[in-house]
């Protein structure tokens, strides 16, 4: 499996027989490299413009944007209901955590995710082993809250993503350096992470990607 970091929220994920891009952005209003891919799959966690904007995707994908179980090419997704951050808004539109495997790697990816995860919601997500995590604050958890849904989650690669970089326009976001502190690390970015079920480290890590 290869992962591939877009920028915000939008990752691609290549497995052997299947794509998946998640959270696609609108380049104008976010500040990012338009995306240029193709994709089996994408998912979309809520629509809002910096997570629901699949122009840039050919391949014509499946569209995965609402709680629910989803199939295709004999992998299962589930889309689990959750709760956005941010104004009163934005919370009662909601926000839809993904959660599928490929290459017998589980994956979720939290989406806007604004506060710790309830019993239920654990439940539907255990046994990750790579959680996507928002960290920025204002409209997600921030990086302390960040922390503690890792540990609540105990994946075995958290990705930090959803927070303020020199190419961002949303300027309401914290920066990267923050939820590295919290978390006690300091990591040199990757340009892409190649992983295999066989690699997956003892201890939870995490991994830092290049936008």
């Amino acid at each position: 499996m290869e992962i591939t970091y877009f920028g915000h929220s939008c990752f691609k994920i290549q497995g052997r027989d299947l794509s998946v891009v998640t959270d696609p952005f609108d380049t104008a209003k976010t500040g990012y490299k338009n995306i240029r891919t193709t994709a089996d799959v994408v998912t979309i966690s809520h629509n809002h413009y910096d997570h629901d904007c699949i122009s840039g995707i050919s391949g014509n994908p499946m569209v995965f944007d609402s709680p629910g179980e989803y199939e295709i090419k004999d992998c299962d997704f589930e889309g689990v209901a959750s709760e956005h951050g941010g104004t009163e808004e934005n919370k009662k539109a909601g926000n839809t955590i993904f959660v599928f495997e490929i290459d017998e790697i589980k994956l979720c990816h939290l989406g806007d995710l604004g506060r710790e995860l309830t019993a239920q919601e654990l439940e539907k997500i255990d046994g990750v082993d790579i959680l996507f995590v928002p960290v920025g604050g204002t409209f997600t958890v921030g990086p302390e809250g960040a922390a503690k849904v890792i540990s609540q989650v105990e994946p075995k690669i958290a990705i930090p993503m959803h927070y303020k970089t020199k190419d961002s326009k949303i300027s309401e976001l914290q920066s990267l350096d923050k939820f590295l502190h919290e978390m006690g690390s300091e990591m040199k970015p990757l340009p892409r992470l190649k992983i295999a079920k066989k690699d997956l480290p003892e201890e939870m890590e995490i991994v830092v990607l290049e936008s």
